[in-house]
């Protein structure tokens, strides 16, 4: 019984210490989305970082001109982005035409196996478009803030991965401070492990969305598809949320060609290619560009998801696979946590635990 008592204590503490890590992040998320944000980039741009001071670059500008690299990129998405809703702006009339052979369509199927007339549906709709409308207000009205947030979080960005970068010794020498020096060893590899975990994710991802971006949108320009290349960048954006990305994207592209056509084809055509496409990039391009790396079950993938979006909203949702596979790491090199890592990975238990 002596011993009971301290373990029960112990998890005890451990589960307040989680309650009271949720709670620092769903308080302090405005501060501490942006730092981690700008961790996991400056963890990206390490290599650049050291290739450009063993050229005896100054260290100033090793760590400036990597940061430019990364705004140009960030430009150039903005650009594309840009000039595709311009394309969907110039395109509005015959959206709207097609939008209402939709809806008629829709009102006759509808009709026939039911007792709605279409000025029943009608009055419906409009009902509900003026609901719509007065969230759209509330949400507008909103705005103002939002677009603020985002110009304020874009505008750290960059001064918080200079500090990371030129600091990085500084918050080392703090982590190795936490430990007896007879630890150090393993938080040394914890830390290696960790930064060409966190690498080699960022790094593959991109590598992901650029071969969907041009698979996808590729394929569908050469079919006839309109608007295919805003369809292909979405889908590969959103496919790196896992699981939920992939369904919002299919969404997102069928809504894209209904607004653009009134056949059938063209919707089951962007479907069947999404379908190939993520087929090979899940069984084929993704396992070789990734490798064997840290592999999180699908349960808490999805959980990590849920969590991160109910924390952070979409960022949470882009940041939550790189920290829950960060604390896997930590988890698996720790003899108080080792559960932890088990409980989050993907290896299951070869025999029954019961037996």
């Amino acid at each position: 019984m002596t011993n009971e008592f301290p373990t029960t204590v112990k998890r005890a503490i451990e589960l307040l210490g989680l309650a009271l890590i949720v709670a620092i992040l769903v308080i302090g998320k405005d501060i501490i989305t942006p730092v981690l944000t700008a961790f996991f980039v400056s963890i990206m741009l390490l290599p650049i970082y050291r290739f450009l001071m063993k050229r005896k670059v100054p260290e100033s500008l090793a760590i400036l001109l990597p940061i430019l690299v990364v705004l140009v990129f960030v430009s150039l998405i903005i650009w594309f982005f840009s000039a595709q809703l311009g394309s969907l702006v110039n395109d509005l009339p015959q959206i709207k035409q097609n939008i209402s052979k939709h809806l008629n369509s829709l009102s006759m199927w509808i009709s026939g196996f039911t007792n709605y007339s279409a000025k029943e549906q009608l009055d419906f709709i409009n009902t509900k478009s003026n609901d719509l409308l007065a969230i759209g207000g509330k949400v507008a009205s909103g705005a103002a803030v939002t677009l603020s947030s985002v110009f304020i979080f874009v505008g750290l960005l960059p001064i918080y991965i200079y500090l990371i970068l030129f600091y990085k010794d500084t918050l080392l020498r703090f982590v190795f401070m936490w430990f007896n020096p007879k630890e150090h060893a393993k938080v040394k590899e914890v830390v290696y492990e960790t930064e060409a975990i966190i690498k080699n994710y960022l790094v593959g991802l991109l590598i992901q969305v650029s071969y969907m971006t041009v698979l996808l949108g590729g394929i569908l320009l050469i079919i006839g598809i309109k608007h295919a290349l805003l369809i292909g960048v979405i889908f590969a954006i959103l496919n790196l949320i896992p699981y939920v990305g992939a369904l919002i994207g299919n969404l997102i592209g069928v809504l894209l060609t209904l607004t653009s056509s009134t056949e059938l084809w063209p919707i089951i055509t962007v479907l069947g290619v999404i379908a190939v496409v993520q087929f090979l990039d899940n069984n084929i391009l993704m396992p070789r560009i990734v490798g064997s790396k840290i592999k999180i079950n699908a349960l808490f993938s999805i959980l990590g998801v849920l969590i991160g979006g109910s924390i952070a909203g979409v960022p949470g949702m882009f940041l939550s696979m790189p920290i829950v596979a960060v604390l896997k790491i930590i988890f698996d090199r720790s003899e108080g946590f080792k559960k932890w890592g088990v409980l989050l990975g993907d290896e299951r238990p070869t025999k029954n635990p019961m037996l």
